[in-house]
This record gives structure tokens, sequence and C-alpha cells, in this order.
């Protein structure tokens, strides 16, 4: 059963499970209680063996996420609260990061400041036409220190700074020709470009998805002999997997593979 929340709506069939971000009256906005609950709801789907592809998406056509609620600020809490209170957000893009299952960005909307970095934890993404992202963050005297390390993977250099240093925004079209977003659909096409992605992740092998995915995280920081060595030992592991076999097997047989997760 699926956990009830009161910020994210979590919803599962045919092994996708989709959160939804779930305030559009205010764009969907990461106070405290919202990333709570979306630890909550990425946990569930990570402890799901039937959950083999996870969708993130925002309620309404306005917003996927305009970001940390300004209204936190001012808030009848201490500093230090507030700063133990962020670390929230540390949690958040590590469950994601070690979910060990693809996360498809359903982008419906802006995606601004935190709700920018949680884009960008997303494996691919799929985005309106009418999207914006940015780091507006300067503009109001800040800067997004929560999400710098995830943008600072996700985009070139030059990009980024350009980005954190002027604060404007940018379209999905924009960031498709620098290799952020995956695809840019009219807004009726959205759904049906989610659903094509899922269903060819769904039908591939759990198990090697989980060891590939995370063999891609853990060796980008890896210094570059080190990460040979390391993805040389993950080979191994993932030749060794039944699903590896029978994917070899099918090929010759010139079926498709019944993939067991094992």
């Amino acid at each position: 059963m699926t956990p009830e929340l009161e910020n994210v709506l979590v919803t599962a069939g045919g092994h996708v499970a989709t959160v939804t971000l779930n305030k559009p009256d205010q764009r969907n906005p990461l106070s405290g209680g919202m990333l709570l609950d979306l630890l909550t709801a990425f946990r569930w789907c990570a402890s799901e063996s039937e959950v083999r592809v996870v969708v993130l998406t925002g309620a309404g056509d306005r917003a996927f996420c305009a970001g940390a609620d300004l209204g936190s600020f001012e808030a009848d809490v201490s500093e230090l609260e507030r700063h133990h209170g962020r670390h929230r957000f540390v949690e958040l893009f590590e469950v994601m990061q070690d979910l060990g299952k693809p996360i498809v960005g359903r982008i419906n909307g802006h995606a601004l400041a935190g709700g920018f970095g949680l884009a960008c934890c997303c494996d691919l993404l799929v985005a309106v036409e009418s999207a914006t992202f940015g780091t507006p963050e300067i503009n109001v005297g800040v800067w997004p220190m929560m999400i710098q390390a995830v943008l600072a993977r996700n985009l070139p250099r030059k990009v980024l700074l350009e980005m954190v240093l002027l604060g404007d925004r940018w379209s999905a079209q924009q960031l498709k020709e620098v290799g952020l977003v995956n695809r840019v659909v009219a807004s009726e096409e959205l759904d049906g470009a989610v659903v094509e992605l899922t269903n060819k992740l769904a039908k591939k092998s759990p198990a090697i998805l989980k060891l590939g995915r995370d063999s891609f995280y853990r060796q980008q920081d890896m210094a570059f002999r080190d990460a040979l060595e390391y993805l040389q030992a993950q080979l191994s592991l993932v030749t060794l997997s039944e699903d590896a076999k029978e994917g070899v097997l099918a090929f010759f047989e010139k079926r498709e593979p019944n993939f067991k997760g094992k």
C-alpha cells in the first residue's frame, strides 16, 4: 500500500511509482513538511521490489516546484533550527541518488531554485515547452548552496555560472540544447512521452539497472584510475547475474528476455 502523506501523493502500478508534489496552489514549494514527505515517498519506492521506475512530478500545470518556501524565512524558529532543517535537502538528494531505480522527472511547469535542484536529481527529464528553469536566488541576495553540488554535476561549468550569477530563467529548449533535458514536448504530449520512457525502463533488468545506475553515480567523484578499477569489478558482478545470462541467451534465441531481477 502506498503511503498517505500530507504534501505528496504517491501512486503505483505496472512497476512504476509516481511521486507528486501536491501543493499546486502554492506552486509546490519545498517546505519542511514537503521535504519530509518526499523522503518518506522515495524511501518507500526504494523498499518496494515491485517498483522498478519512479516518476517525479508536480501537481497542476503552473509549476513543477518553485523552490524553497520563502515564508520559512519569517518562521518563528532560531537560525540554528533553520540550519538543521536544511539538512533534509542533503538527505533527500542522497536518497534519490542511492535509490537504485531510474527516476524520470515529469516537468509539468516551472522548476526554480530548489525545484531546479530537485529536477536535476532525476536521471531523465521530460519537460513541457512552457517550463522554465533557473536559480533566482541571487536576485534576492541569496546563493543556491543546497543545490549547487547537484547542478555542478549536471550542467556545463559556464552554463551553471551564468545561471547562478545572473539569476535569469532558461527555457526547456535551451536546457535541452546544453544536454540537461532529454525531451521537450507540448503539454498534451507530456504524459505520453513519460509513459513511453517508463515502459521501456520497466522492461529492463531491475538488477542490472541498479548495479549500473549505482556505478554511474559512485564513479563520478573518483580519480580516473580508481574509477576504472571499480568499474571492472562492477562488470564482473553484472556478468555473474542471472539476468545477464538470460539477456545473452534471449539475444541468440531471438526472443524478448524474461528478466527476474537476479
